[in-house]
């Protein structure tokens, strides 16, 4: 509590505000301690290696997009045009909605998004993204 002399006479008192401050300051040093020592758990699904390096499982749908735009379904070739249809027929009757979109780098970014926008609309659930390993 304060007190102010001088002017108007009698006590004014003013709101103590040091024990907040120190309770503050308590409560910030036992979540910093705290914090570290709590474990944040990601589930996270890893990718297995094949042992043959050229050996694709054929549950597994992969629609590949080359340089020149040529689009195609576990190597089977198909138009833009056909691929919601394809995409919609491959899927209508599986459980795993899973595909994974492998695209040339050299692709405008726009041209996959297509491709992605119109397996979405085929009813593919989760959509992957294959990239080249750098050597």
């Amino acid at each position: 509590m304060a007190m102010k002399v001088g002017g108007k006479k009698g006590a004014m008192s003013d709101i103590n505000i040091t024990p907040y401050i120190d309770i503050l300051l308590v409560l910030l040093i036992i979540f910093m301690v705290i914090t570290p020592v709590r474990q944040m758990d990601l589930d996270v699904k890893v990718p297995q290696t094949s042992q043959e390096p050229g050996a694709v499982d054929p549950s597994v749908i992969v629609v590949s997009i080359s340089e020149s735009a040529q689009i195609a379904i576990n190597q089977e070739p198909v138009t833009i045009g056909n691929l919601g249809a394809k995409l919609q027929e491959i899927y209508s009757a599986r459980a795993n909605k899973n595909m994974f979109v492998s695209a040339s780098p050299k692709l405008p970014y726009g041209d996959v998004v297509k491709i992605i926008d119109i397996a979405k609309g085929a009813g593919v659930g989760d959509i992957g993204l294959l990239t080249e390993e750098i050597r």
